[in-house]
């Protein structure tokens, strides 16, 4: 024990020494840690440094470069020199030669919107002139006023009054339009199918003269003591002419004419001839040319019917 005694003292000593070089040495660590941490700090600083020092050259090199121009010019409007000797220059871009192609190419991109209107109005005009052209040229035009899809989208019905017409305006083909619009009761359904429109159009116009109603359209469209001839006068034993101006269609072979069934013709649909007078959009002159040319057709359709 005493032996143990004698040797503790000593030991400390050395304890300390060890635990002030496990200090040093994590100093030292710790200082070369933050000197390499602190090295990329040192270096970007020192690059913005530099960075800066050339801006700066360059910068006063501008103003001194401006400041020369400016004595050189002064010289220059005082007569003291003739001609700039380095600082005052006229610069001239230096033109660059493209090949044909080239120009071409660099047209189409520089103006590809233009183009691209252009291309786009010229085939819309294109179509409208071809549809324009295209479309047939009715001999003769039939209304049909009242709403009745059955009769008005028969694909028989204009092949039925066609092959009763003429070739009127000699393109040597005979055609006769009905010209559908479905009048009802139902105001939202005329307004979407454009029915209001159409009436002003073509109850306007000296298109037609032959009209395929009900009694709705002689209520609301059309005053029959006005607007339509009188067909007692015309074809008075014709039993089919009720109310002086109306040829009813509904004891007639019409429905199996046009190919629809016969509970589709109503009491009330009839065929009437509207007489020349003077329209919002056509004269009394215009009207009756078209009354002359059409009533033909409209005598045949009623001998045909009345069979």
């Amino acid at each position: 024990m005493k032996e143990k005694e004698k040797n503790s003292p000593k030991a400390a000593p050395e304890e300390d020494d060890r635990l002030e070089m496990d200090k040093s040495l994590f100093q030292v660590n710790k200082d070369l840690r933050k000197q390499r941490e602190a090295e990329p700090e040192a270096q970007q600083r020192e690059a913005e440094r530099r960075y800066a020092e050339k801006e700066k050259q360059k910068r006063e090199a501008y103003k001194k470069q401006l400041q020369d121009e400016k004595i050189e010019l002064m010289r220059l409007k005082q007569g003291i020199v003739e001609e700039s000797e380095s600082t005052i220059h006229e610069e001239k871009e230096e033109e660059v030669k493209l090949s044909f192609w080239k120009k071409i190419g660099n047209f189409f991109y520089h103006n590809k919107w233009w183009l691209g209107l252009g291309v786009f109005f010229v085939a819309l005009g294109g179509y409208l002139a071809y549809d324009l052209l295209s479309k047939p040229n009715p001999d003769m035009v039939i209304l049909m006023l009242c709403d009745n899809d059955s009769v008005g989208n028969s694909a028989y019905l204009e092949e039925y009054f066609t092959g009763l017409g003429e070739d009127s305006n000699g393109n040597g083909k005979v055609l006769v339009s009905v010209y559908y619009i479905p009048y009802s009761d139902d105001e939202y359904q005329n307004y979407i199918k454009g029915v209001t429109n159409k009436l002003t159009n073509f109850l306007g116009n000296d298109e037609s003269v032959v009209v395929i109603g009900n009694k709705k359209t002689s209520d609301e469209l059309l005053e029959p003591a006005e607007s339509f001839v009188d067909l007692s006068e015309l074809y008075p034993d014709d039993p089919h002419i009720k109310d002086k101006y109306f040829y009813y269609l509904k004891d007639t072979d019409f429905a199996e004419k046009i190919g629809v069934s016969k509970t589709e013709i109503p009491d009330d649909m009839y065929l009437a001839l509207r007489r020349p007078r003077g329209l919002i959009n056509a004269s009394q002159e215009d009207m009756q040319e078209t009354y002359d040319k059409d009533f033909p057709t409209f005598d045949r359709i009623i001998h045909d019917l009345s069979k």
